[in-house]
């Protein structure tokens, strides 16, 4: 097998055998539903309902507010309760729209129908996708509709398919690689219409062997579309990672992937385009991996988006023990949870419930200067100089070291053995950076 990957990245305990058995169960919510308004990169949706309005499964209650943006669907029918802040994931409040299900789940007119992608415009398919409030499902949150149509669409020449799953735990991908495989491939060939100089390439990580397999024979009459394995290391599955295991091409931060020839979507993503535009079913739903040693029940449920992590977890069977750490999303690059009464949003992949927190049991000490960390880092960068850099308030160094190439994946923080809180200090140095370059930009603005 032709295993293709990238340099350096760490190998880590995989954890798959939690719930990588279990097929995809549908739950269905109960009780209030909350929208964020900000589910995505870029701007927030505009709401288009009020406090008193009757909506239906599948109707648009926000809608995109500038060129980055995404439009959001109800997932249940019911009536809006209010439109006001709370919390999220991010463990902020922010602007949602609040409706209670009434439980009979009465779609918009149209709603699941059949529809022919080949007899539609690239125009009329994107307007689709766009209004179907898709974004990247593995985790950024980039609308679609923008990701499939760079100003250099007819240079691009590979649609690279995520399908890495690199983060420990996380099956939700692999399940929909088995069980929904035509419609993974339908909402490929979709895209490939809006790319018509690409050729697809599905990246898996060869610790799914069956996926593998099973896509490999399903597409094997199709020249436009290949299986490529690649080898189980972390982070495959980062953008940069693919792109550059699966071409050789090589981009950096002040680069988009259409300026290497390339696109890049998400497994449940392309899955939700197929949804969009050939079974008129907007992005109102997604599969998340419950799991961890503090789950009942391992498992991948799909659910509503908009319905509370706590009555996700409660269709796994609850807590089990008293887990010191919820986690939403993948260990390496989730975030750490406080409560389970926030919503699931798009981009919810997950909820973890470990029963030891290894960040608390393992506190930092000071640095050995090992340079393990230089050894694992994807991004050849050089993590103890820069955190010295952030914690000290010195961006300007931060800068000249690059710290604004670093991806967050965290295997730095993995591999220290002073157990160093690094990714915490490049993601505070790199939100200084971000906001010293606003205030400078007003500052120009104003002058001028």
């Amino acid at each position: 097998m032709n295993l293709k990957t990238f340099m350096r990245g760490i190998h880590l305990r995989e954890e798959k055998e939690l719930a990588e058995k279990s097929a995809i169960r549908r739950v269905f919510p109960e009780g209030e539903m909350v929208f964020p308004l900000s589910q995505h990169i870029g701007a927030p949706a505009r709401p288009l309902v009020a406090p008193g309005d009757q909506v239906r499964m599948g109707q648009m209650i926000a809608e995109p507010a500038g060129p980055i943006s995404a439009a959001i669907c109800s997932s249940v029918s019911g009536k809006v309760k209010a439109v006001e802040p709370r919390l999220t994931v991010s463990g902020e409040y922010k602007e949602a729209v609040v409706i209670e299900n009434d439980g009979l789940y009465t779609p918009v007119d149209g709603f699941g129908e059949p529809r022919d992608y080949q007899s539609l415009s690239r125009e009329a398919i994107l307007s689709i996708i766009r209004d179907a409030g898709i974004v990247g499902m593995g985790g950024a949150g980039f609308p679609t509709a923008v990701k499939l149509s760079p100003e250099n669409f007819e240079q691009v020449d590979f649609l690279i398919i995520n399908a890495a799953e690199c983060e420990p735990y996380l099956t939700s991908d692999h399940r929909l690689m088995l069980e929904r495989p035509d419609e993974l491939l339908g909402g490929i060939r979709v895209m490939l219409r809006l790319l018509p100089n690409a050729r697809a390439v599905i990246g898996i990580e060869d610790n799914k062997p069956d996926a593998v397999k099973l896509l490999s024979e399903k597409c094997s009459g199709d020249p436009k579309i290949s299986v490529q394995p690649l080898k189980t290391k972390y982070p495959q599955g980062g953008e940069r990672m693919l792109i550059h295991a699966v071409t050789g091409r090589d981009i950096n931060a002040s680069m988009l992937p259409a300026a290497a020839g390339c696109v890049v979507q998400n497994v449940a993503t392309a899955v939700a385009v197929y949804n969009a535009v050939c079974r008129s079913t907007p992005l109102i739903t997604r599969v998340m991996t419950i799991s961890g040693d503090g789950v009942s029940t391992p498992c991948n449920l799909e659910v509503s988006i908009g319905v509370s992590h706590r009555q996700v977890m409660e269709a796994a069977g609850g807590l089990k023990g008293d887990p010191e750490k919820l986690i939403s999303g993948g260990p390496m690059m989730g975030t750490a949870l406080y409560t389970l009464d926030i919503p699931v949003q798009k981009t919810s992949a997950s909820i973890l419930a470990l029963l030891h927190d290894p960040v608390a049991a393992n506190p930092s000490t000071p640095c050995i200067h090992c340079g393990r960390c230089v050894a694992a880092c994807p991004e050849r960068l050089v993590p103890q100089m820069m955190q010295v850099a952030a914690d000290h308030d010195d961006f300007e160094t931060f800068e000249k070291l690059h710290g604004m190439e670093c991806i967050e994946c965290g295997c730095c923080t993995a591999v220290c053995p002073a157990h160093r809180t690094l990714t915490q200090s490049f993601k505070y140095g790199k939100a200084s950076v971000n906001r010293l370059r606003r205030e400078a930009k007003a500052k120009a603005g104003e002058k001028a």
